[in-house]
């Protein structure tokens, strides 16, 4: 298993990324701000409009460090793209599944089986770990929906159904979403889930941890050769990392949502880093995405055993680890794609 490097995130607006030697260098109006190593490095991300020199973004591509450009509110625009790894034949094989539909089906219905499994989980921590503050029996029945979903996913072989049942089981999760809020409620709730833009705290804090999860599954595919995207269970769509999306499903619970719970109940965030717009939408100030990058950063590091490899890695190892199933599962040296099922 390859070894966790680190993530920089700028988040100066007027910051200019550039190279000198073996290091990065971030500029603003002329002062330097700081320089880090490259091989320190497994990602750029900055938040800026003013972007990076072509010397950097050449060396980044060559190097295998992804640069990645968003706005200063977070929205991804681009991302740098290195001379494409892995074997051209799991690609083709790739490829190949994605336009089979019933062979789509059968690893679809794996990542979705792996988030209702991890959401059912979720669930089942708040219950045990909250049991005085929440409501045991609506939380019970919501467990028990999700895992006769889980049962019939697996044998369901239509892509269209698969969706519609993830659609459904999502309804249920969500659905007690607001009720694993447990502090700041006058700020913090959940009546459900909007986005583009978000209208509430809750789903700022939501799509913007899902972009950097999102942006860790494309790294993770492509570092095993795979395209993030051309998807199996999202559907093909100009621009879109479909696969990285899939790859997503199965650890937003776990990943992300108990993240941005923590985030809330924790009180590591507060109303005042959200700024609400005119037009209703709600998005994280500078200091708020400060707050949320250097909690992401603790979270990436922290220790769990994988539960199909049986070995200790950090989080921020898990869509490499489970990029590198699904592409052992391509090449047919596993029977089947071992979704991550959270313990």
């Amino acid at each position: 298993m390859r070894k966790l490097l680190n993530t920089l995130y700028v988040m100066n607006e007027e910051a200019y990324a550039a190279l000198d030697g073996e290091n990065v260098v971030i500029r603003a109006k002329e002062t330097e701000l700081g320089r880090i190593p490259l091989h320190q490095l497994e990602g750029i991300i900055l938040f800026s409009y003013v972007g990076a020199s072509p010397a950097l973004m050449g060396k980044c591509a060559r190097e295998g460090i992804d640069l990645v450009f968003c706005t200063p509110r977070g929205r991804f625009l681009a991302r740098t793209c290195a001379e494409i790894r892995g074997n051209v034949l799991l690609r083709r094989m790739q490829y190949r599944l994605a336009d089979e539909p019933l062979q789509s089906a059968r690893i679809a219905r794996c990542f979705i089986f792996g988030k209702l499994a991890n959401a059912r989980r979720v669930l089942d921590r708040t219950r045990r770990d909250h049991a005085i503050r929440i409501d045991e029996k609506k939380f019970q029945l919501a467990m028990d929906q999700l895992r006769g979903r889980m049962e019939q996913v697996m044998q369901e072989t239509s892509l269209d159904a698969l969706r519609g049942m993830e659609g459904a089981a999502a309804t249920i999760y969500f659905g007690l979403f607001d009720d694993m809020i447990l502090r700041n409620k006058e700020t913090f709730y959940f009546h459900g889930r909007n986005r583009r833009p978000p209208l509430d705290r809750v789903n700022a804090l939501l799509s913007f941890v899902y972009t950097l999860l999102g942006n860790d599954c494309t790294s993770a595919l492509e570092s095993v050769g795979l395209d993030p995207y051309v998807g199996l269970l999202h559907r093909d769509r100009p621009g879109r990392t479909s696969l990285a999306q899939d790859l997503l499903e199965e650890l937003r619970p776990c990943m992300a949502d108990r993240f941005v719970l923590t985030l809330i109940n924790d009180r590591i965030v507060s109303p005042k880093d959200f700024e609400l717009q005119e037009n209703g939408a709600v998005l994280l100030k500078t200091e708020g995405r400060k707050k949320v990058l250097a909690e992401w950063q603790e979270k990436k590091k922290g220790k769990i055993t994988h539960p199909f490899l049986k070995e200790k890695m950090e989080w921020g190892l898990v869509p490499y680890a489970q990029a590198l199933l699904l592409a052992r599962y391509l090449r047919d040296d596993l029977d089947g794609y071992p979704p991550f099922l959270w313990k």
